[in-house]
């Protein structure tokens, strides 16, 4: 399988970010605020088919020791050949030595237990649209 990663957001079409987030039925947000929130983070990975955008991740951290990974999205005629694999692997590659978090889409919990992924009893959240949160399963 020919691809490429890269780490940066130089030349990244943030338009195709966004259809791929919406695509995939993530939360997204207008181009220049996904560009933001992608610039202002510790780790990016974009993965590439040839010159095609696949998928993409990122990271925020501390910068010490705790990570957390957002947006994490693969074209859905992608899924399942290994390509978020390759965007988690780079992640906790950049991340070394980091304790990372995230949190998954409903139905998504497995592809991140085999990656070494382990599902936490005591994490808590608030979000300002809780009831969207429950009807999409993310919380109870």
């Amino acid at each position: 399988m020919p691809y490429r990663i890269q780490n940066t957001c130089e030349g990244i079409d943030f338009k195709e970010v966004v259809r791929i987030i919406k695509t995939v039925g993530m939360k997204y947000h207008d181009p220049d605020v996904q560009e933001k929130a992608f610039r202002n983070s510790a780790s990016t990975i974009f993965i590439f088919d040839n010159e095609i955008l696949v998928g993409f991740g990122r990271a925020i951290s501390d910068g010490v020791s705790q990570a957390a990974i957002y947006d994490v999205a693969i074209q859905p005629s992608y899924q399942g050949k290994g390509w978020g694999k390759m965007v988690i692997q780079k992640i906790r590659e950049e991340l070394s030595g980091y304790n990372l978090i995230l949190y998954a889409s409903p139905g998504k919990e497995d592809f991140y237990r085999k990656n070494g992924f382990f599902k936490m009893r005591t994490a808590m959240a608030y979000f300002e649209d809780a009831e969207s949160r429950r009807a999409k399963g993310f919380i109870e």
